[in-house]
């Protein structure tokens, strides 16, 4: 098997709304990731700052050459619990951050093998060749209720529930999340996104403004288009293309945890 690696571009911007950024984000050649904190007086910003951190770290032991796969997948799955582990940590210290959380959502190569690891409602899209597929499910009560044919897709706009998360790292423990494995192809372009674009931007015009521009051109129209209509939250966006050669090696992080 080839080795495949992220050709990335990433921004992460404040919404019109909104004071602060609590998105962070993370880019290397082997793992892409959003965090989108939450909790006001600045926790949320600290969760995911936590998040991408942690992740940072350990990219660089599951990316090491002495590693083998099936160690570097465990590591990866487990880095779930150990966020969750240091924002319990951050929480207990300092009491003022209490209730913080954040979702993660990530994808790992490994050779053709792409690893999606996910809690939240952050979202991860494959565009492949003419189709867009969004790869992650939200951890939402709206989801859960589209999954049980209780409400239609007409019906979430103006949901009470609409923004209520089921799952998210926050110091209170997590339920099973398995890692989904993916087969990657060359030209494969993936998407990974704060829902401050997901919720703005139907998957039509997410398509059409991500398809046959180059990956900074693309970010930048997908970010443009949220705040014309409005930007009421942060928004982040990785666009990765899968591609033979490695580009530059370095773990670079953006948003709350630059």
């Amino acid at each position: 098997m080839s080795q495949l690696y992220f050709a990335t571009a990433a921004r992460s911007a404040v919404g019109l709304i909104r004071k602060g950024n609590e998105d962070s984000a993370l880019t290397s050649p082997h793992v892409i990731a959003v965090a989108d904190g939450m909790g006001g007086h600045a926790a949320g910003e600290v969760a995911s700052k936590i998040a991408i951190s942690a992740l940072a770290e350990i990219t660089t032991v599951i990316t090491h050459p002495d590693i083998d796969s099936d160690s570097a997948d465990d590591l990866y799955a487990e880095s779930l619990h150990t966020i969750d582990a240091e924002i319990k940590g951050a929480s207990n210290e300092n009491p003022e951050l209490s209730g913080m959380g954040t979702t993660l959502t990530s994808l790992f190569i490994s050779q053709e093998k792409i690893a999606l690891l996910h809690i939240g409602d952050s979202r991860a899209y494959r565009l492949r060749a003419n189709s867009l597929e969004q790869l992650s499910l939200d951890h939402t009560v709206i989801q859960e209720l589209l999954s049980q044919g209780t409400i239609s897709e007409a019906d979430i706009a103006t949901h009470p529930q609409r923004s209520v998360l089921t799952q998210v790292l926050m110091g209170d423990g997590i339920t099973h999340a398995p890692l989904l494995i993916l087969e990657g192809k060359v030209k494969d372009r993936y998407l990974v996104c704060s829902d401050g674009l997901s919720s703005v931007l139907s998957e039509k015009e997410i398509k059409s403004l991500i398809k046959g521009k180059d990956r900074k051109e693309a970010v930048d129209a997908l970010i443009d288009a949220t705040y014309i209509n409005g930007a009421p939250d942060n928004v982040t966006v990785i666009i990765a293309d899968l591609v033979e050669t490695e580009p530059d090696n370095s773990v670079l992080t953006i948003g709350a945890a630059q």
